[in-house]
């Protein structure tokens, strides 16, 4: 297993990303290019060493790499002992892994609760004593998702691999079944906006205009980060004026949803434009 302990300046990928290494294959990956050529081969050395064997590399990813990033990258690579591998059943994300490094092993426990100790970014190499703490998995940010039409159906797809929790709804019995959401009668819909957790991320595409109105309105009033409503300019602008008159602040409304500048009208056009806007959001995390 090689994982990125550490970085500074500009890097491939982030601490706590891992790939797995193989006599034969590889799993995951850690950015790429010359950087992970050499941890590959380092990985598959340390594979003729006992299990439990680790050592630390650090990168400068610069010329006498071949790479241009300007960064460094500090790199862990170890024989995983198969035998010692218990606390993956507790593994899940938001759980704490907790890593101590000991002369033949790199000893893990999970706990959901943080641990006293914790090892900077740029704190000290590691060395034997030194205990890692780090949260398990990418925050992922909740995403309620209202509508499974065609549109809904596209960014539901487009956002299946990225870090968002979906919770996805439609009206329609049938429609639901069909894509995979779920059913919710319209007087459910508006208490469900009213229970999403702060920073969540709201989608409005329903078949019904009046429907819509209701779910942009209880989620402006909710405590969702992000609200956005597919539709026109027009739509836009009666929404928003109807909003006013009603006394509620529209400033966290989008629409229409999507990155400005992607042209196209086809479901997957908006739903890669949509599913790209929620990922800029990942730099205000709740």
């Amino acid at each position: 297993m090689v994982g990125v302990l550490a970085t500074q300046g500009s890097a491939p990928r982030g601490a706590g990303t891992r790939m797995l290494v193989t006599a034969t294959g590889q799993h995951g990956t850690i950015g790429g290019g010359r950087l992970e050529l050499l941890a590959s081969d380092q990985a598959r050395a340390i594979l003729a060493r006992p299990a439990g064997s680790w050592r630390i590399q650090d990168y400068p990813l610069g010329p006498m790499l071949g790479q241009c990033c300007g960064g460094r990258v500090r790199l862990m690579v170890e024989h995983v002992d198969a035998g010692d591998a218990g606390w993956l059943d507790r593994a899940a994300s938001g759980r704490m892994l907790i890593s101590r490094f000991d002369h033949d092993r790199v000893a893990r426990s999970v706990t959901d609760e943080a641990a006293p100790v914790r090892l900077a970014a740029q704190g000290e190499r590691p060395a034997i004593g030194t205990v890692l703490v780090e949260r398990i998995g990418e925050h992922r940010r909740p995403l309620y998702l209202f509508g499974a039409g065609h549109v809904g159906k596209a960014i539901a797809a487009a956002v299946a691999a990225l870090p968002f929790t979906l919770a996805w709804f439609d009206t329609r019995e049938d429609q639901a079944a069909l894509a995979g959401a779920v059913h919710a009668p319209v007087d459910d819909l508006a208490a469900c906006i009213g229970d999403v957790p702060a920073g969540a991320a709201v989608l409005v595409l329903t078949h019904d205009h009046a429907l819509d109105y209701a779910l942009v309105l209880a989620a402006l009033q909710s405590r969702a980060s992000f609200v956005g409503l597919i539709g026109s300019a027009t739509k836009r602008a009666r929404f928003i004026a109807r909003l006013a008159r009603e006394g509620v602040d529209a400033a966290r409304l989008t629409c229409p949803i999507g990155l400005p500048g992607i042209v196209g009208k086809e479901p997957e056009v908006i739903a890669a434009a949509t599913a790209a806007q929620l990922l800029a959001l990942r730099g205000n995390v709740p």
